[in-house]
């Protein structure tokens, strides 16, 4: 069994279709990021840095419980005690874990930025939308070339999609424009009831 600490974010979101996905036994626990029941110190123990989503494994290896925090490591984590939605070949395993951290270093972070500088910043900074949009745009059209040739980021469906479906699912809400590799990489994984079924959990 998994405790499961999340909200209604594209960081829980992620972790929500891996679990899916892999169809592991898990309990949700929701951790209110508006009244900031992330700094209580309870959660502080679970997740040093009071963010979200963390998970603790109560059926970690050698039968300990084992506490993670950071979406990505979560997922790699996840994928390793599984040895699912991740390849078996180095080359292809390796490829996955780049694209893990292409979400972690850029798509997050980026797309967290601009949606901070348009929707919640007390002041219009047109220089600081300007420059997240122009650095978006730019990691689309990363994913655009990759997935020109590619079915999935690294080739077999992976944690690296499971990491970047949520962030790129927001898309027109912040007015981006998508290539068609790209739509048609969302809507592939848009089609799958595990992701339905993750993107679907909080959202009442």
């Amino acid at each position: 069994m998994i405790d499961l600490y999340t909200w209604d974010t594209p960081n829980g979101r992620k972790v929500h279709i891996a679990l899916e996905e892999l169809e592991l036994q898990y309990t949700v626990h929701r951790v209110n990021l508006g009244s900031g029941e992330q700094h209580s110190p309870g959660y502080l123990e679970i997740n040093p840095n009071n963010k979200i989503p963390a998970i603790v494994d109560l059926d970690g290896p050698s039968g300990r419980s084992a506490p993670v925090f950071e979406s990505g490591a979560i997922l790699l984590y996840l994928a390793e005690k599984t040895g699912r939605l991740i390849p078996v070949d180095p080359i292809r395993r390796s490829q996955a874990i780049q694209w893990l951290m292409f979400q972690m270093a850029g798509i997050g972070p980026m797309l967290g930025q601009l949606f901070h500088f348009r929707f919640v910043a007390p002041e219009h900074i047109p220089y600081a939308v300007d420059r997240f949009t122009t650095e978006v745009e730019r990691l689309l059209g990363v994913m655009e070339r990759r997935l020109d040739r590619l079915s999935f980021l690294a080739a077999e469906y992976s944690i690296a999609d499971i990491a970047c479906y949520p962030w790129i699912k927001a898309h027109d809400r912040l007015g981006l424009d998508i290539g068609p590799n790209v739509q048609g990489w969302l809507a592939a994984i848009g089609d799958r009831p595990a992701v339905q079924r993750g993107m679907a959990l909080l959202t009442e």
